[in-house]
This record gives C-alpha cells, sequence and structure tokens, in this order.
C-alpha cells in the first residue's frame, strides 16, 4: 500500500496513511497538548511562523502544528 502525501502548507508533506487526526489548534486542552509535545520532543512546527490553526497528530505519537485550516487540510486528504 504507497501512502499519499498530503501538502499540510508551505512546501511541507506529510504521509496521509500515518494521520490519525487533525483537531482546531485554539482550545486550551490543545495549547496543552503542544506545550506537553514540545516538552517531550514531539512537536513538529510546519506553520512557517504563522498563526496555528490546525494540529494533526500521526501514529508515532507526533504533533504536526500547521497554518492551514483544519477543513482545508480534511478536503485535501479527501481528494
Amino acid at each position: 500500500m504507497t501512502q499519499k502525501p498530503l501538502n499540510i502548507g508551505f512546501g511541507n508533506i506529510v504521509p496521509s496513511g500515518r494521520i490519525v487526526s487533525i483537531v482546531q489548534a485554539d482550545s486550551a486542552p490543545t495549547k496543552r497538548m503542544i506545550q506537553e509535545a514540545r516538552e517531550r520532543q514531539m512537536l513538529v512546527d510546519a506553520t512557517n511562523g504563522r498563526k496555528t490553526r490546525s494540529i494533526i497528530l500521526v501514529d508515532s505519537e507526533h504533533l504536526i502544528l500547521s497554518a492551514i485550516h483544519p477543513e482545508t487540510v480534511a478536503q485535501r486528504l479527501d481528494a
């Protein structure tokens, strides 16, 4: 099975088969998740200095921050 690459913005690519969840980054629990992942060194910041709009959780327990809206990422995943 080949994993289709998913563009998460600014030339950053994630294998679509490894994505577990895509969530919005504006609530207090998600901000705690980001801080915990940063402390464990499991955070990948793919925002290129822009505002974080979505968090992508992958099967390796890494969190990937993206500046793209979660709805847009989901549409790209379905396409």
